[in-house]
């Protein structure tokens, strides 16, 4: 057995399709990137029959995509399986190949309550629908949906249906997070044993962190013998999230001595593609969040202080610069140029093309003006703010504020917005407060109400004139968004990360109108 572990990554599908954690075309194809430079094997890049807007971003990753072989979620039904093979073909033909995942449940409850199929008929369908999708590529991945509470005897008759059909990968998924380490390591051992061409095949493992457990479940299914592993940065994905990649990761690097295996992961680039989904997203990673958070390498007790002062294994187990964390916070000011913002950059794990560096400059020089040092978590928010893109339509020009006084006379702000179409709106708002009046005028402009869920600021480097990074969550009707915003000043960070909110909001209307007018 192969000493190798796949990253099978599913970020774009499972994850993105997690309530509050949507992306566009464009956002899917930054992150697609950076996980081909994180070293990713398999990148699972949305359900293609899902909509016209997730095919044609499949398409456009399979398209762009060199490195990481890139796969589309499908039903066993023809419909899914021939809009997979459909927005996997660029990369067929690139000969890098694509991958079809094809799946149906398995277990008792999903037979009798949501397929209403017997047994025999969920095997006809597996084997038809893999054959199908060996039709467009030899690549195909077939999973038992909710496998953990399957019978084994059923297991062992589906999945062996399922390698003679010609599947080459077959993941065992915990579809609701519900099984233990020692049971799906059992589990793992029984198919690599029982299973009739268990040699010809990779064993997955997809686990879901509902009991806290995904990442202890995926890596147990590693000892039984899985040689997959399906995870998500940051664990983002349906209800409680998926194995998260970067645990899953670290922890076989790390404990290399304990499992022997190994994975083609770049783990320099974890901190920075995380921060740039949590940016993405307008999700941000907890602090305590495992080898990504703040707080991961950093020690406030004096004990660990002494400790790792006098040496890091003390108290640290990864070295923070494995995973992308910069220890050298290099200090820049007004004065640095291009060529050294380029150097801290590269240093903190991005890759900046000259207009996006050009670009990045300009507000690199503002932002030294109005500070006396810039840190490297400074460079980290400039550089991040420009990788999301399309920040369209509207833009802000301008914010005034007055905080209200002691007589009663409440705070006021006036906002003026600039719109791609060129129109400029200028509108001043009294509310309680300075925040919420920003807010409210912002809507007023736009158009859109919207219902406040929270708000948040937390200061993203110390000092006086530290930078403020705002995070803003609404709701509509249907659907729930996240905002960033960064700035010195913590009510302009509030105010984009509010502006944010809303451009997600247009663009996504302006995306449904395109893809209903083409249909």
């Amino acid at each position: 057995m192969t000493n190798h572990v796949k990253i099978f990554d599913t970020t774009l599908r499972d994850g993105e399709q997690a309530p509050g954690f949507s992306m566009t075309s464009g956002q899917k194809l930054k992150m697609a990137k950076a996980l081909e430079g994180l070293g990713v094997d398999i990148m699972e890049a949305g359900f293609a029959a899902a909509s016209p807007g997730d095919f044609e971003a499949i398409k456009t990753i399979a398209t762009e995509v060199k490195d990481s072989i890139v796969c589309s979620l499908a039903r066993c039904n023809e419909g899914d399986i021939r809009a997979s093979g459909e927005a996997i073909k660029p990369a067929a033909k690139s000969g890098r190949g694509g991958r079809i995942h094809t799946f149906i449940a398995t277990s008792p409850l999903h037979r009798e309550f949501k397929l209403k199929m017997s047994m025999d008929e969920i095997v006809r369908r597996a084997t038809a629908g893999i054959e199908l999708a060996r039709q467009y590529t030899d690549d195909v991945e077939f999973s038992c949906e909710d496998a953990i509470r399957t019978e084994r005897d059923y297991l062992k008759r589906v999945v062996e249906a399922a390698i003679k059909a010609g599947a080459t990968t077959i993941n065992i998924p915990d579809t609701v997070g519900y099984t233990t380490p020692e049971e799906i390591q059992s589990l793992f051992e029984f198919l690599a044993s029982d299973i009739e061409g268990a040699d010809s095949v990779t064993f997955s493992a997809h686990c879901h962190d509902d009991l806290g457990l995904a990442v202890a479940n995926s890596l147990a299914a590693v000892r039984g013998g899985a040689r997959q592993v399906e995870c998500a940065l940051n664990g983002i994905g349906e209800r409680a999230g998926n194995c998260a990649l970067e645990e899953v990761a670290m922890a076989l690097r790390t404990r290399k001595d304990f499992f022997g295996l190994s994975t083609q992961l770049k783990t320099e680039g974890l901190y920075g593609a995380s921060k740039l989904l949590a940016t993405i997203t307008g999700n941000p990673v907890p602090r305590n969040k495992a080898i990504v958070g703040k707080n991961a390498f950093a020690h406030e007790s004096g004990i660990h202080q002494h400790g790792v002062l006098a040496n890091r294994e003390t108290y640290e187990i990864m070295k923070p610069e494995d995973v992308g964390v910069s220890t050298d916070n290099l200090v820049l000011g007004k004065h640095s140029g291009r060529a050294a913002l380029k150097n801290r950059a590269e240093t903190l794990g991005f890759e900046l093309g000259d207009n996006q560096l050009q670009s990045l400059f300009v507000k690199f020089k503002h932002l030294a003006d109005e500070k006396k040092e810039v840190f490297d978590a400074d460079i980290e928010a400039l550089i991040l703010g420009e990788a999301v893109g399309e920040i369209g339509p509207w833009a802000l020009e301008s914010l005034y504020v007055s905080a209200g006084s002691d007589d009663g006379k409440r705070p006021v702000a006036t906002v003026r917005l600039h719109h791609e179409d060129g129109r400029k709106e200028t509108w001043s708002q009294e509310a309680a407060g300075p925040v919420n009046a920003t807010f409210l005028a912002i809507s007023h402009i736009t158009g859109q109400p919207l219902h406040l869920d929270s708000f948040s600021v937390q200061s993203v480097t110390e000092g006086e004139d530290a930078m403020a990074e705002a995070s803003v969550m609404v709701s509509t009707e249907f659907s729930s968004y996240h905002g960033r915003g960064t700035s010195t000043d913590t009510v302009l960070a509030g105010a984009r990360a509010y502006l944010d909110v809303i451009n997600r909001i247009e663009r996504r209307a302006d995306r449904q109108k395109s893809i209903a007018a083409q249909h």
